[in-house]
């Protein structure tokens, strides 16, 4: 019972150290983005954004 504790601070700091490496992956090493060149990636992002834009505008207007 005695060691309970430092296996959790030890659970804590594994799981900090493995979120801190997916953090260091470079853009193209993420599993969203595997297989796809950066002008890829641009496209599919300026897409996401316009449709957001879209549905915020026609938000407004509706509530309007």
């Amino acid at each position: 019972m005695a060691r309970g504790n430092q296996r959790e601070l030890a659970r804590a700091k594994n799981a900090k150290k493995q979120t801190d490496n997916v953090k260091k992956k470079a853009a193209a090493e993420k599993e969203g983005n595997k297989g796809m060149t950066l002008e890829q990636r641009k496209a599919r992002d300026a897409e996401v954004m316009r449709l957001k834009q879209l549905k915020a505008k026609e938000k407004e207007s509706g509530s309007s």
